[in-house]
């Protein structure tokens, strides 16, 4: 939990960036009120917080879900946002749906790659093992050569 009440506030930048968003260009927002909006954000995701944990606890869960937030919206009354908030919900899900994707292909792509050099370093190994054979084979012929010419 929070140990002072600002640790509760949204971060300044993050509130600065939706409200230049939400405003057409060439209007200022002074530091004050900023600073009244940033309050009045995190009261109401405090808020909403609040209402959609009461709605797990409800269902025995501990853990929070989007349904709670939507249920805790309608109980707020805020129903005019639960149609944008599907929204983007949605493109939230296809995003994380493609970026599970994404690193999937990442890591087979690294296993075929990791595949590819155990097989090569295989058979450079086999490679050098049959050279090492070849080259024991002919010390061995050698000495046999050197022996019928010292016959001769």
């Amino acid at each position: 939990m929070a140990e002072r009440p600002e640790d509760l506030n949204l971060p300044n930048a993050v509130i600065t960036r939706i409200i230049k968003e939400a405003l057409p260009d060439g209007v200022n927002v002074s530091k004050e009120a900023r600073r009244a909006i940033s309050q009045a954000a995190s009261v109401f995701v405090l808020y909403a917080t609040s209402c959609a944990n009461n709605f797990a606890m409800k269902a025995k869960r501990k853990t929070l879900n989007a349904g709670d937030v939507m249920a805790a919206m309608e109980e707020m009354e805020f129903e005019r946002f639960l149609e944008p908030l599907k929204e983007a919900l949605e493109v939230y899900k296809k995003g994380q749906k493609g970026k599970k994707e994404v690193s999937e292909q990442k890591r087979k792509d690294k296993e075929k790659k990791q595949d590819s050099e155990n097989d090569r370093s295989r058979e450079e190994r086999e490679e050098k093992e049959r050279e090492e054979e070849e080259e024991e084979e002919r010390m061995e012929e050698e000495p046999d050569a050197e022996e019928d010419e010292a016959e001769n």
